[in-house]
């Protein structure tokens, strides 16, 4: 069998996300699925990094998948090219060794998140941003970012379903930066829950309105209780940026 590491890019705007669905071909691993098997001439499962929610975008998921055909690097990438959507690209393709799996391989993932933070809206970043009209005090911002650095168990920042599963999470860093009206929050750590990112930006932009104190979070994260988190930041405005192995 042959293995191959692909590197992905797409605009998740109209996806259900990146997990293939029983009840819907509208997905990033689905589509990608439905090509590979079209060239292999058999069933295609590929393996992602990790799960993207619905409207989440990516500028480099990692999947990898096995086939039995012999094709080259540059076949295989032209082919998904051609037949794919033209929101979802594959820009790069690597033939790898039968052992690598890119979710249990990957060692550390970073996220990016963007605001648009002025009064009226940006008609060309509305589809990959958050809107927010009020002025956020990114120092305000910064220090609540401290809270969350490290290991934590981060139930009360997830809406994962399992209960079997570990909660704890490490995060290594979160970077906010402003640049033009628009506020890049960048996060990095070792595995990040269903919607946490989204909760913990949610979290970072009360504080920078002044909703929340940012003291109060080590005792949401001590709480384990999801309702005590608050808003949760809009899914068009996060990237999954890169992920290490």
């Amino acid at each position: 069998m042959n293995n191959y590491k692909l590197t992905i890019q797409y605009d998740g705007g109209r996806y259900k996300g990146w997990q293939r669905l029983g009840n819907s071909d509208n997905t990033i691993q689905g589509k990608i699925e439905n090509v590979l098997t079209e060239l292999a001439g058999e069933k295609i499962e590929i393996i992602g990094s990790g799960r993207t929610d619905a409207g989440v975008h990516a500028l480099a998921q990692i999947a990898n998948f096995k086939m039995r055909k012999q094709a080259t690097e540059d076949e295989v990438m032209q082919y998904l090219n051609r037949y794919l959507p033209h929101d979802i690209s594959v820009v790069d393709v690597e033939s790898v060794n039968d052992r690598f799996h890119a979710r249990y391989n990957a060692k550390d993932k970073t996220y990016l998140y963007k605001i648009w933070n002025m009064p009226y809206t940006h008609p060309f970043m509305r589809k990959y941003s958050m809107h927010v009209e009020e002025k956020l005090d990114i120092e305000k911002m910064r220090k609540a970012t401290t809270y969350f650095l490290g290991k934590h168990d981060f139930t009360s920042y997830s809406n994962a379903k399992s209960k079997k599963k570990s909660m704890v999470r490490e995060i290594y860093s979160i970077k906010i930066k402003e640049n033009n009206g628009f506020i890049e929050i960048k996060l990095q750590g070792d595995g990040f829950l269903y919607n946490m990112v989204r909760k913990i930006v949610g979290t970072l932009i009360e504080v920078g309105l002044g909703e929340k104190d940012p003291t109060t979070i080590p005792s949401i994260l001590e709480s384990k209780e999801r309702i005590q988190t608050g808003r949760m930041a809009d899914a068009e405005g996060l990237y999954l940026e890169k992920v290490g192995f």
